[in-house]
Parts: C-alpha cells; sequence; structure tokens
C-alpha cells in the first residue's frame, strides 16, 4: 500500500481513495434522485399550503430545491454514517481532512454549497485528477475528504 501525503492523523493510503472519482458520480446520480423526489414532496406541501395562504406559500418556490439538497446533504454526512445515500450505496464516506473525524452539520452543508457552485465551473472537477487524494476543489476549500468505506 502506498502512503499519500496528508497530514499524520488521518493517514490515508492508495486503499481508501481506490476508484473514489467513480464511485462518487454513481452517488451523486443516486443523490439527485432522491433530492428530486423529497423536492417534488415539498412543492406538493407548499402547492397545498398555497390555496390556504392564498398563495403566499408559492413563494418559497425557488428555495425548496436548494434548501432540499442542503438539508439532505448537511443531515447525512453529518449523521452516524458519514454519508448521503448515494454515498453509502457506492461504500463511500465523507471524513474531515486534518483528522479523520466525523463532519458537522455546517461543514456538510457548506461542502454541498461549494459543490453545487462547482456545477457552474465544471473545470474545477479536473483538480480531482491532479489531486493525490482524489480531493476535488469543493472537498479542500471545505476540508473534507471523500473515501471507501471498506478498505
Amino acid at each position: 500500500m502506498t502512503q499519500i501525503s496528508n497530514p499524520p492523523a488521518l493517514r490515508l493510503t492508495a486503499d481508501h481513495v481506490a476508484g473514489v472519482r467513480t464511485r462518487r458520480m454513481i452517488a451523486v446520480c443516486f443523490d439527485l434522485c432522491v433530492i428530486g423526489i423529497f423536492a417534488a414532496a415539498a412543492y406538493f406541501v407548499l402547492l397545498l399550503a398555497g390555496i390556504v395562504t392564498l398563495g403566499l406559500a408559492w413563494l418559497l418556490f425557488p428555495f425548496v430545491i436548494p434548501a432540499v439538497g442542503l438539508l439532505y446533504n448537511g443531515i447525512t454526512i453529518s449523521g452516524h454514517n458519514r454519508a448521503t445515500w448515494g454515498m453509502g450505496l457506492a461504500d463511500l464516506e465523507v471524513r474531515q481532512f486534518h483528522d479523520g473525524s466525523s463532519v458537522g452539520f455546517l461543514q456538510a452543508a457548506l461542502h454541498a454549497v461549494l459543490f453545487y457552485i462547482s456545477w457552474t465551473f465544471p473545470f474545477v472537477f479536473l483538480v480531482s485528477l491532479i489531486s493525490q487524494d482524489k480531493r476535488c476543489l469543493h472537498d479542500i476549500f471545505s476540508g473534507v475528504v471523500v473515501i471507501r468505506t471498506s478498505r
């Protein structure tokens, strides 16, 4: 096993990051479907609430998908599995880079915000091709690393 250069508390090996990029792409596809389902349910609730509030609740429509995405990522990544449902299926988890501990809700939500912003600048995903530990730019800025659960 090859040791990857990183802080001594985490001790990443090549096994920790083997196949992470491919697994992350699969996880994102699954997670976007889950977020879509939750958002559809929230839209339905707002639609009914809009009838009761004479359309006032419909002003919240533009915020549904971002809110659902942030809550989904924040709650699941900061939870006991340290992963979204898609990451769990892809055998991945998110840890703090500096010491390998669990990620808190705010850090997980920041990671999600930076991830969604990254979609407007897709070239930033290329950072993972040159990063030894396969971290994307949004991982680096939020201080997390995505690793394989089973190594």
